[in-house]
């Protein structure tokens, strides 16, 4: 079990830890202190959960629904678009909020955010129902497999959350925000633009 749990765990962060939309977007949330706890708790339970579909088997099925993955594809780059876009908005504005000073939009817009930019991205489903199910699955122990996994996840999320956290008081200058919500946007264009052109696909 403790080889398999360890495989998890190296091949979830290898994965996980490269930077995307949903890192992005967790590390946005941790700087502005945006329910940045809550975003990182969904985050890791949405990994928890398509990776143990994956491991039992159903990550096979789901890539077989090419209509459905389509559908996500497209639907993803739009709302990728649409962040992209508001992110660089803030980075326009000469009065960009400060760290921690901005007022905060309610638990349930922060929720919503998080799942849009968690499921409906193919990528996700690719790497964890499919890559990470199918690797688990042949594990001498798929469970310490999952364990390893969610831990990557876990660790992954929240550390970025807390790192965050340590950083936001130190990025007290409006110039400063505005470069980061430039970097956001740059980075959730590009992930907008490969999913809509299909590169994020097999």
């Amino acid at each position: 079990m403790l080889i398999s749990l360890t495989h998890g765990l190296l091949i979830c962060a290898g994965l996980i830890v490269a930077i995307g939309a949903q890192n992005a977007f967790v590390l946005q949330q941790g700087l502005r202190r945006e329910h940045a706890w809550l975003v990182a708790g969904v985050c890791a339970l949405c990994d928890w959960l398509l990776i143990g579909l994956g491991v039992l088997g159903l990550g096979a099925l789901i890539a077989q629904q090419a209509l459905l993955m389509e559908v996500a594809r497209w639907a993803g780059a739009a709302f990728l678009a649409w962040q992209a876009w508001l992110a660089l908005r803030r980075a326009m504005l000469s009065n960009a909020l400060v760290a921690g000073t901005g007022s905060q939009g309610s638990w349930r817009a922060a929720l919503a955010a998080t799942l849009a930019v968690t499921l409906l991205n193919p990528q996700v489903y690719l790497e964890t129902l499919v890559l990470l199910g199918a690797i688990g699955a042949v594990q001498p122990s798929p469970l310490g497999f999952f364990i390893g996994a969610a831990l990557a996840s876990f660790g992954w999320f929240f550390g970025l959350v807390a790192a965050a956290g340590w950083l936001a008081p130190r990025l007290a200058s409006p110039r400063v925000w505005q470069i980061i919500d430039a970097l956001i946007a740059m980075i959730l264009a590009w992930v907008a633009w490969r999913l809509a052109s299909g590169a994020m696909l097999p």
